[in-house]
C-alpha cells in the first residue's frame, strides 16, 4: 500500500497558506504552524519523487508562486542563526526547560533546503523561483565557502567528541550549538545539489554573471573537490557521508563516486562548457591555474563512472595550451539579490531586543502550549511515514551496517548491536529525549481523556 503524508487537497491548502515572516516572529505559534506544513510538504515531496510520478507538491509550489517564499524563509532562519541564536545563548535569563522549539527552528533551514533539493531537479521550479534564484545562488555560495573552510571540516571531524560540563543550562546551550554546527554540515551538502540544478536549468544572464563573475563558482568547486569534506579517514578506515550518515567504505569501493562527487563535477561541466558561461567567464592566469588542477582528479576510473567528463577532460587539455580571449564587455542591467540584505537592514541594531523578546515570549511556552506542540510534533513525524522515506533497509546510526534493532525509548533510530547504541548515545540523547517527551505527553492526555 502506498504511504502518503498528506493528500493533494491538503498539500494545496498548505502551499496556498505559505507566507513570509519577520525575524521577530521566528519560533512563534503562527511560524511553528507553517514549519509543520513545510515539514509535511517536504516528506510528501520526497515520497512523490521516489515514486517518480504525480509530484503534486512541486506542481502546487510552482503554480501558486511559492518557491520564492521558501527561499525567503530559509534565508530568514539563516540570518536568525547568525544574528539572534548566539545572543540567546549568551543571555543569563535564557534557561530553557525544553529545547525542542529551538531545535525545530534550527532544523527549519535544513527542511527547506531538503525540499528545494527535491523540487529544483525540475526546470519549472527554477523558473518559478524568478529573481529569488539570485538569492539562492548567494545562499549556496555562502554554504559552499563554509564547507571548504578548514575550521568547518575540523569541527565536523571532532563533533560529538567533546564532553559537556558545567550546569544543566550551560550544557543545554552547548548541545544546541553542537547540533546547529552538525546540521550546518548537512545543509551545506544539500546546497551542492541545489547549485547543480541551477547550473542545469538557468539561462538568465544575471544568474550566470552572479555565479561566474561575482562568486567565481568554478574556483570554489575546484577547492571543494580538493577538500572533499564528505570523505574522511578515521582510525585508518575510509568513511564517506552517504544518505545523511558517515559510512565505512571497503577498500575495493574507495574510488567509487558518491552522489556529492557527481553533483560537483556536473556543476563544473555546466559552468565551463555551456556557451553562455564560456563567454562570461574570465580565464585569467589565476582562474586557469585553478581549473587545471582538475586534470589530476580526472582519472580513468572517475571518467568511466561519469562518461560526460570526457568532454571536460578534453576542454582542460585544450585550455592548458591556449589562452582564451577575455570576456566581452557587455552592458547589462545586473539584478541584485535582496533577501539577506533586506532582512539584515530591517533588523540592524535590534538583534539583542529581538533575542530578549523571544526569550520572554517565544521560547518560554506554557505547559498547555508545550503539550499541544508535542502532540503535533508526534503527528508530523509519523514513524511509518519516516520509514517509507528510507531508500533502503535501516542502517546502524553508529557504524553504518544493516540494522535490526531500534531505540526502545524513542523508536526513531536504528542499531546493529548494543555496543553501537551505547557509543552513539551522546549524539542521540537530545533528540531521543525530545521524542520520548512528546510520546509521554500524548499518553498522559489519552489517560486523562479516558
Amino acid at each position: 500500500m502506498e504511504v502518503s503524508v498528506i493528500l493533494p487537497v491538503e498539500a494545496e491548502g498548505f502551499v496556498q497558506s505559505l507566507k513570509t515572516f519577520s525575524l521577530k516572529e521566528v519560533g512563534s505559534t503562527r511560524w511553528f504552524k507553517q514549519h509543520e506544513y513545510i515539514e509535511k510538504l517536504n516528506m510528501q515531496a520526497i515520497l512523490n519523487a521516489s515514486a517518480t510520478h504525480d509530484e503534486f507538491v512541486k506542481e502546487f509550489l510552482v503554480s501558486h508562486g511559492k518557491v520564492p517564499v521558501l527561499i525567503h524563509e530559509m534565508i530568514l532562519v539563516e540570518v536568525w542563526k547568525h544574528k539572534i541564536f548566539p545572543i540567546l545563548c549568551q543571555l543569563q535569563d535564557f534557561n530553557p526547560k525544553n529545547t525542542f522549539q529551538l531545535y525545530m527552528v534550527i532544523r527549519h533551514e535544513a527542511t527547506i533546503i531538503n525540499l528545494l533539493e527535491t523540487i529544483m531537479f525540475h526546470k519549472d521550479s527554477c523558473e518559478a523561483a524568478d529573481d529569488a534564484v539570485l538569492d539562492l545562488v548567494d545562499y549556496c555560495h555562502r554554504k559552499l565557502t563554509l564547507l571548504v573552510s578548514k575550521a568547518t571540516r575540523e569541527g565536523i571531524a571532532t563533533h560529538g567528541q567533546e564532553k559537556l560540563s558545567g550546569s544543566t543550562a550551560v550544557s543545554t546551550k552547548k548541545e544546541l550549538q553542537s547540533q546547529s554546527a552538525e546540521m550546518e554540515f548537512e545543509i551545506s551538502l544539500k546546497a551542492i545539489s541545489v547549485l547543480r540544478y541551477i547550473t542545469d536549468h538557468t539561462d538568465s544572464i544575471s544568474v550566470i554573471t552572479r555565479m561566474l563573475c561575482t562568486h567565481n563558482m568554478p574556483c570554489v568547486l575546484v577547492q571543494l573537490i580538493d577538500a572533499c569534506p564528505w570523505s574522511r579517514r578515521k582510525e585508518g578506515v575510509v568513511e564517506k557521508y552517504i544518505n545523511g550518515k558517515w559510512q565505512k567504505i571497503p577498500p575495493e569501493n574507495h574510488l567509487m563516486m558518491t552522489k556529492l562527487d557527481g553533483q560537483v563535477w556536473i556543476s563544473l561541466y555546466n559552468l565551463l562548457l555551456k556557451e553562455d558561461c564560456q563567454r562570461k567567464y574570465d580565464f585569467n592566469n589565476f582562474n586557469k591555474s585553478q581549473l587545471l588542477k582538475l586534470r589530476g582528479f580526472l582519472t580513468e576510473v572517475l571518467v568511466d563512472q561519469l562518461p560526460n567528463l570526457v568532454q571536460l577532460q578534453r576542454y582542460l587539455a585544450h585550455l592548458a595550451v591556449t589562452d582564451p580571449d577575455p570576456p566581452k564587455k557587455e552592458l547589462i542591467l545586473e539584478q541584485i539579490p535582496e533577501m539577506w540584505n533586506s532582512i539584515v537592514r530591517e533588523n540592524s541594531g535590534k538583534w539583542k531586543a529581538i533575542a530578549k523578546h523571544q526569550v520572554k515570549e517565544t521560547f518560554n511556552p506554557s505547559e498547555s502550549d508545550l503539550r499541544l506542540q508535542a502532540q503535533r510534533l508526534a503527528q508530523t513525524y509519523n514513524l511509518d511515514v519516516m520509514e517509507s522515506l528510507l531508500p533502503e533497509k535501516p542502517k546502524c546510526a553508529s557504524c553504518g551496517k544493516e540494522a535490526t534493532k531500534r531505540c526502545s525509548r524513542c523508536q526513531g533510530e536504528w542499531y546493529c548491536q548494543r555496543e553501537c547504541q551505547v557509543k552513539h548515545w551522546p549524539k542521540h540523547k537530545t533528540v531521543c529525549q525530545l521524542m520520548a517527551k512528546a510520546t509521554e505527553m500524548i499518553q498522559k492526555d489519552l489517560q486523562i481523556n479516558n
